[in-house]
């Protein structure tokens, strides 16, 4: 009976893609979804009288923490540079209840908040069933100039055209907790009592287990996007991190899931045995490579969304597949993804910073490098991987062949070829 209803589940889904004019032909589609009705999750908070059933499955919402809020649990991350193409999918995802936008000022040159902007001036009525997300550039420096960063809110808020941004992350890719400071305490509190924001935190890609630390131990910190996937969850030290924030209430939302998959549209590039024993396994279990990362994500209950980059409607109809499906991973499943990290951690930075940076204090820009040369191999987004990179000061740039790393190497806990990987990303970003 639970079989038949499986397949019942699956062939409804389909119809309802093809109904929502998704592609049907997702990859890796799972063939145990959940019931549309057990999934449908409606926000009550932003119900506005009787509100209508939606007419396609709704991917279940989690509490943000202490927040108060439900969010879904599926966010997007909007890094499509093409208008036309971007306003396709920011329609496509209220079909599926995927409502928790996540952008930033300079993603994609800023097309990305004007691609809200445009949906949300033709579509105004939208806006209360948004939860949007949005954060100024990288910040480089020890102490944050709170006036750069209300800038770029006020520049958030006329592009994206809204009065308010329900998460601003006011330092994105946090470097260290000393930037965690008075001021921007109280320019936080400021700009809630404005209405400008709901809701403050930050975003980190490394030092990541020190930053949420110590965010723990404040008063003023609602949320917390951090890089998570089932790469960095074997670290003992990120995870006491994460169980300190979740003990407090800090809404906490995971960040790049895929951990250099080739999600973003391209093939998975199968070399090695390790590749080949992960991609068949999850491959028998129903999903593909990327929809495993996700659900791996997600079954750590301490997340409240895993916000994944989704640049097409076969994407985004396959991430909604995978966190429809009700599908528990299994012990032997932990231990694939655990075995295969472990295999090919060379293959991938953990964000240590502050390893590689007290061992080379004239390129202190390694671990974002790294990240960069990713976005460029892994994600295929060569612009922003160039764009980023060009931002690293030019004497920094202009010294990055001549340093040497051996000391860097010998301290990496991942065995990264950290030469090798930053002459690759001088010939392939400069």
């Amino acid at each position: 009976m639970k079989e038949k209803q499986d397949k019942v589940d699956r062939r409804n889904f389909l119809k309802a893609v093809g109904a929502a004019g998704l592609a049907p032909s997702v990859v890796g589609v799972t063939t145990r979804l959940a019931s549309t009705a057990a999934v449908t999750g409606s926000n009550k908070s932003n119900a506005a009288g009787k509100k209508q059933k939606p007419k396609s499955p709704q991917v279940p919402r989690r509490e943000l923490g202490k927040t108060g809020v439900r969010i879904p649990c599926l966010s997007i991350g909007t890094t499509m540079s093409n208008l036309v193409e971007n306003q396709v999918i920011l329609r496509n995802t209220l079909r599926w209840g995927v409502s928790s936008w996540d952008t930033a000022t300079n993603y994609t040159g800023g097309n990305s908040e004007l691609g809200i902007g445009k949906f949300l001036s033709k579509n105004p009525d939208v806006r209360k069933e948004l939860f949007i997300i949005s954060k100024p550039p990288d910040i480089r420096t020890t102490v944050p100039d709170v006036v750069d960063i209300d800038k770029h809110l006020q520049t958030s808020l006329k592009r994206m055209n809204t009065k308010y941004i329900d998460l601003y992350f006011g330092i994105h890719s946090m470097l260290n907790p000393t930037q965690l400071t008075d001021e921007l305490k109280r320019w936080a509190e400021s700009a809630k009592k404005q209405k400008l924001i709901r809701f403050f935190g930050f975003s980190t890609h490394k030092n990541i287990a020190q930053n949420l630390t110590a965010a723990a131990k404040l008063d003023w910190i609602d949320a917390i996007m951090t890089a998570y996937n089932f790469r960095l969850m074997q670290d003992p030290k990120l995870q006491a991190a994460v169980e300190a924030c979740h003990k407090v209430g800090i809404g906490l939302i995971a960040m790049k899931t895929q951990a250099a998959s080739f999600w973003m549209g391209h093939a998975v590039k199968v070399k090695t045995e390790a590749d080949k024993k992960l991609v068949g396994h999850f491959q028998k279990r129903g999903f593909s490579e990327g929809q495993s990362k996700i659900k791996v994500v997600l079954q750590d209950k301490r997340f409240s969304s895993a916000c994944v980059s989704m640049g097409n409607t076969t994407l985004l109809a396959s991430g909604v597949t995978a966190v429809l499906d009700k599908t528990k991973l299994s012990q032997t499943d932990m231990d694939v993804f655990k075995e295969y990290a472990w295999a090919t951690c060379s293959n991938y930075c953990a964000g240590c910073a502050y390893i590689c940076d007290s061992v080379l204090p004239n390129a202190p820009y390694v671990s974002d490098i790294m990240r960069y040369l990713m976005y460029y191999n892994s994600y295929g987004d060569e612009v922003r991987a160039r764009e980023l990179f060009a931002e690293i000061p030019g004497k920094v740039r202009n010294r990055l062949l001549s340093t040497d790393y051996r000391i860097a190497e010998a301290c990496c806990p991942q065995h990264i070829p950290i030469g090798k990987m930053v002459a690759e990303a001088v010939s392939k970003l400069a």
